[in-house]
């Protein structure tokens, strides 16, 4: 055999392992039945679902579906107000990375407490909703304008808020960018990301210690392949670009998951009115719990002046 027979072996055997160790990182990131210790492992912080403060221990939630638009049965919780309340205000929760709807009872009790009917859903391939794969809020964004139809659907004459955190944040702002329904009147993301690739090549250089080209890069290709969607393609910057409705920005300046750098891309990209807050000493998701009472006097002061 020749030289160049041998060269083109060597560069075929390592094409081939370029692209299983891209598949082992799609599984890592985005296969929700894969194990995930080595991400949280290294990142730091964890989501907590049993708190004092969550609704759910006092007010039963019930369960809602709806189909996604390429068939998938969505699952979410919903708590609503009393009856004698009256209330047409609804929230949309939603959560972050490998969270779920239960999460959701305390990180959103305060909307609650504010008269708030409040629908969390599980988004694909997270608790009790079907799929296969993690969207990472851009196959989401389509889902979250289907809760919506939901709520206008079940319950008429509503008012939506929506609120992410993390996964959730970047989905909120990856739904901006499409048409709303006339009733959305405000928007909250918590320490969301600039797009999904984005945040990939950051994970990838400060947990794994690896470039984008050619690993991320072939699990790029991979998702492409297996999920339908590119990194690039969920891009929080670009759909903000395409924002009307009124948006919150929030994020910790000691986020060393989603980097509080990202906060200024997204907020300068948004085109919609829009406010941000920085909490200090706040890391990842645990602005709500660093400054509650400035978190929270925040959230309610923008929405009081949007939702007249």
């Amino acid at each position: 055999m020749n030289a160049i027979g041998i060269i083109l072996i060597i560069l075929a055997v390592l094409v081939v392992i370029v692209f299983l160790v891209g598949n082992l990182l799609y599984d890592l990131a985005l296969n929700p039945k894969s194990d995930k210790s080595k991400v949280f492992g290294n990142a730091g912080f964890e989501f907590e679902v049993d708190r004092p403060d969550d609704i759910f221990k006092t007010v039963p939630p019930e369960d809602a579906y709806i189909e996604s638009d390429d068939g998938l049965k969505l699952h979410a919780l919903i708590v609503k107000q009393p009856e004698e309340a009256h209330s047409e205000k609804w929230v949309i929760g939603i959560h972050g990375y490998l969270g779920e709807a239960k999460e959701m009872g305390w990180r959103n009790a305060e909307f609650y407490h504010h008269g708030y009917n409040c629908i969390f859903p599980d988004d694909r391939g997270h608790g009790g909703s079907e799929g296969d794969y993690i969207g990472m809020g851009w196959d989401d964004r389509m889902d979250i304008l289907k809760w919506m139809a939901y709520i206008n659907d079940t319950y008429p004459c509503s008012e939506i808020i929506m609120f992410g955190i993390s996964m959730g944040g970047g989905a909120v702002m990856m739904t901006a960018g499409e048409a709303l329904p006339y009733n959305l009147k405000a928007i909250i993301e918590d320490c969301g990301y600039t797009s999904v690739k984005d945040e990939f090549i950051f994970e990838g250089k400060s947990m794994f210690h690896i470039p984008y080209f050619p690993l991320v890069a072939a699990a790029n290709l991979i998702c492409k392949f297996r999920a339908g969607y590119f990194f690039g393609d969920g891009s929080s910057v670009k759909q903000l670009a395409k924002a009307t409705v009124p948006m919150l920005f929030i994020h910790g300046d000691s986020d060393h998951f989603v980097p509080s750098s990202m906060l200024d891309e997204v907020y300068d990209a948004a085109a919609c009115p829009k406010e941000k807050l920085v909490i200090k000493g706040a890391a990842h998701a645990k602005a709500m719990d660093t400054d509650p009472e400035l978190y929270w006097k925040t959230i309610f002061d923008f929405i009081e002046k949007w939702c007249k």
